[in-house]
């Protein structure tokens, strides 16, 4: 299933490729430069130059770059993560120098001028008050920044408003030119073209871009991301007793709440048998433990999720759910049962096949959902290199043990490990 081709043009951009038959090409740009990359004072900043880039290049303005691909019956978008920016597109097969221009261009060529960033702002603004008025959503924000307090893991991604209306243009640049550099970016592409005539399309663009070119190679400024591997799975809770426990009123009709730890980064060992065990507890399925202790058995809840987070040098596991509010004791209870389970009782081999029989076939629909796909093998090869491979996944999946999972449980779900939000 790997089957992908790669190469590095002289300007330190890396591109990977992976061939399909299908007509419809998905391409873009990831950048490792997300919120983490934010100095003091530029909370916001990843997600705001996300929004701006689209606003005008050397050569196009606004309307142009809205018009290049979408006049095409193409769609071109863009997200920001805590590590990363993605700029990608998707569009027929005929069309495709177009995106690879239009995308090359924005990404490398943007300009930020003023005028567009005070229309733009308040469009983000009305994205944050929209966010705000969501705390299914806002809890998972405030979860992570009571995890990683003081670290630019915990902030929030679309920052807040009255600092964004003080960004200008010079700002936007300062951070861009820090950040969006070739050698720190990945061109990704699948679909039905010559792997070929990528690489020439894309020393082309360069060729003709006087911004990339322009801007300064390496990391001028000498800064990297802050290191937060020596906090690994630590937390102020952990001379023992109870969870730490924070209440916060916001006068919702529901409860949400939120119970997690700090969990593994990407490379641990134990990231595998962390994830099959949180699929087992609360993942997509009607199935999962948590679902059945707190739905299915006694109709307490709408949602309960479980959610884990690998980033380069940490990670972040966690449950919600949100309930009537004279119910969130009964709910913690019910919970606390179930990872009380998985940490007394190995799981049977039975138990065991069963859940790594469903994770895999989770897996491999979600790999037939062909744009998100390409995002991940993507992402996988801008941060670690690697050649996304579903079949040593599989793999790492069936090398799982249940004393793995037992491990794992005991070292990231004992109380005085566990973090506790409640929004109310």
């Amino acid at each position: 299933m790997t089957n992908y081709n790669t190469y590095t043009l002289q300007n330190g951009l890396r591109i990977i490729h992976k061939p399909s038959v299908a007509q419809v090409v998905y391409c873009g740009y990831q950048i490792a430069a997300g919120t983490r990359d934010e100095l003091s004072g530029e909370e916001g900043m990843a997600h705001f130059c996300e929004h701006m880039t689209f606003k005008g290049t050397r050569t196009r303005n606004a309307l142009q770059i809205i018009n290049g691909l979408e006049q095409l019956g193409g769609d071109l978008n863009a997200f920001t993560n805590k590590e990363d920016t993605t700029f990608y597109a998707a569009i027929q097969k005929e069309h495709i120098a177009k995106a690879v221009s239009l995308l090359t261009d924005i990404v490398f060529n943007s300009t930020y001028p003023q005028h567009e960033i005070d229309k733009e702002v308040e469009v983000i603004c009305d994205e944050i008050e929209s966010y705000n008025d969501s705390p299914a959503e806002l809890i998972y924000d405030e979860f992570e920044n009571m995890l990683f307090e003081g670290h630019p893991l915990g902030h929030n991604i679309l920052g807040q408003a009255e600092q964004l209306r003080t960004f200008k243009t010079e700002d936007a640049l300062r951070f861009v030119r820090r950040n969006y550099l070739p050698e720190k970016a990945v061109f990704f592409i699948y679909g039905n073209v010559s792997f070929k005539w990528v690489v020439k399309q894309l020393e082309k663009e360069f060729k003709q871009s006087s911004g990339a070119f322009a801007m300064p190679s390496g990391n001028p400024l000498g800064i990297a991301n802050a290191d937060i591997t020596s906090s690994l799975i630590t937390n102020s809770a952990e001379q023992g007793g109870a969870a730490e426990q924070i209440i916060k009123e916001i006068g919702s009709h529901q409860a949400h709440v939120m119970i997690g730890t700090k969990g593994y980064d990407i490379h641990h060992p134990m990231r595998i048998p962390l994830y099959l065990l949180n699929n087992i507890l609360g993942g997509p399925s009607m199935n999962a433990r948590l679902n059945l202790a707190l739905r299915e058995r006694n109709g307490l809840v709408y949602t309960v999720e479980s959610t884990m987070v690998s980033y380069s040098d940490t990670g972040m596991w966690s449950i919600y759910f949100g309930c009537d509010p004279h119910d969130v004791n009964k709910c913690l209870r019910l919970v606390r049962r179930e990872l009380d389970k998985v940490m007394q009782k190995p799981l049977s081999a039975h138990a065991l096949r069963t859940a790594k029989q469903q994770l895999k076939g989770q897996i491999a629909i979600a790999c037939d959902n062909r744009e998100q796909f390409a995002l991940d093998f993507g992402k996988s090869y801008l941060h670690y290199g690697w050649e996304k491979n579903v079949d040593k996944l599989f793999e790492s999946i069936d090398k799982v043990t249940a004393g793995d999972i037992q491990k794992v449980a005991n070292e990231l779900f004992a109380t005085d490990k566990l973090k506790v939000l409640i929004f109310r």
